[in-house]
């Protein structure tokens, strides 16, 4: 905890703050209704700029966000992260609330972790690191690769990853750089090089394809977690893609899934939500309407008109903003949005080659050490401060 307290003290001033508190974002919650539950002006939303407002429409469910408060209980200050880079920064300014967009303080951190199969992968995985996030990437990783229900208890288990760390809790995506199962004396090797999944050839793994949700006639602006404009002195970011197209042009699934929603959200104006295999995420942002029908818990298939291209919402033109999330984290559709499986091969596998070579040794140097594992700590975050005199 009071690692914790330090990072906070050097990321804020609490000079008028006497707590702080960590708080879950509700499932339904947007930053508008946060404003008006907190008696707040909505004119904060609407002094934004478009991209500041699409941008809103990010916060996802469950997130974990700080409030400061002052000793009479009063909102001094607001930290509501946006994706994995930037966060939402409410705060008093001449006896006025503003938003600014800044960047999130990271730490990045490696780790390795060597264990024996006791139960499961996932089971050992999570009684050793308390890591939720680590067993369900590594899940997600082999899935389909090995099965799993078959290793035997004393196969060996090996995850050479990084993690980012937020006020001393462990924050966003997991990234397994090499995964490892020895069973029946052969290793067995996953890796994740260039966003993607690939085997010991250089065979990409991933089976969720997407494809394009619409012919467009250029991409307007592309995907970056985070900018800083040097004219506008501001962060920007861009979490999705844009597709310049007319209005009424038919949008498609991207892929085979379920509808999770429908309806208009914020900035992004009419939306369409649709959750595929495994933990992947689209969205469909801009709409001029939905297909006929549509409704959430529908399933639908890939190709399958979902709705028409528009201008609604915080939008500079007709367009569709097309979001595809992991896990719930923005990540690049471009990264995923393929024809077919691929393999590498020239330059690229041979770089590939390089890459995994030294990975395979960093597993081989974890099987042969005796270094504890790293074990995430439990903590709640709701801290009282002294107020500081003079």
């Amino acid at each position: 905890m009071a690692k914790i307290i330090t990072l906070l003290f050097l990321f804020l001033s609490f000079s008028s703050a006497a707590y702080v508190e960590e708080l879950k974002w509700p499932k339904g919650e947007t930053f508008l209704t946060f404003l008006e539950k907190n008696h707040l002006p909505s004119s904060i939303y609407y002094t934004l700029d478009k991209e500041e407002q699409e941008l809103a429409a990010e916060i996802v469910a469950g997130v974990k966000y700080h409030v400061l408060k002052s000793e009479e209980n009063q909102l001094e200050q607001v930290l509501i992260p946006i994706g994995e880079e930037l966060q939402m920064h409410l705060k008093k300014k001449d006896d006025k609330f503003i938003m600014e967009i800044t960047p999130i303080m990271l730490q990045n951190e490696k780790h390795t972790l060597a264990i024996e199969i006791n139960s499961s992968p996932y089971v050992d995985i999570l009684n050793t690191t308390n890591n939720y996030g680590l067993a369900n990437e590594f899940a997600q990783s082999f899935k389909g690769e090995v099965n799993l229900r078959n290793l035997q208890k004393g196969d060996k288990l090996v995850l050479v990853y990084q993690q980012k760390r937020r006020l001393g809790r462990a924050f966003g995506s997991m990234k397994i750089d090499v995964s490892m199962i020895e069973t029946a004396k052969k290793k067995n090797y996953i890796f994740y090089y260039k966003e993607n999944y690939y085997d010991i050839k250089g065979q990409e793994l991933t089976s969720f394809l997407l494809s394009n949700p619409v012919n467009y006639t250029r991409i307007s602006s592309p995907f970056t977690q985070s900018r800083w404009h040097p004219i506008l002195q501001k962060y920007r970011a861009h979490l999705g893609i844009d597709y310049s197209a007319s209005i009424g042009t038919p949008v498609k699934a991207a892929g085979n899934g379920k509808v999770l929603f429908v309806g208009e959200k914020s900035g992004y104006g009419n939306t369409i939500e649709v959750n595929h295999d495994s933990s992947y995420k689209t969205l469909y942002a801009h709409l001029n309407g939905f297909a006929k029908g549509l409704r959430s818990g529908q399933g639908v298939k890939q190709g399958q008109v979902i709705g028409y291209v528009g201008n609604t919402g915080m939008s500079t033109g007709p367009h569709l903003h097309f979001g595809l999330y992991r896990s719930n984290v923005a990540i690049n559709p471009a990264s995923v949005v393929k024809i077919a499986k691929s393999a590498l091969g020239g330059n690229e596998l041979k770089a590939f080659i390089d890459y995994t070579t030294g990975l395979r040794k960093k597993v081989e140097n974890a099987l042969e050490s005796d270094t504890p594992p790293f074990r995430e700590e439990n903590f709640n975050l709701s801290c009282p401060f002294e107020k500081k005199e003079g």
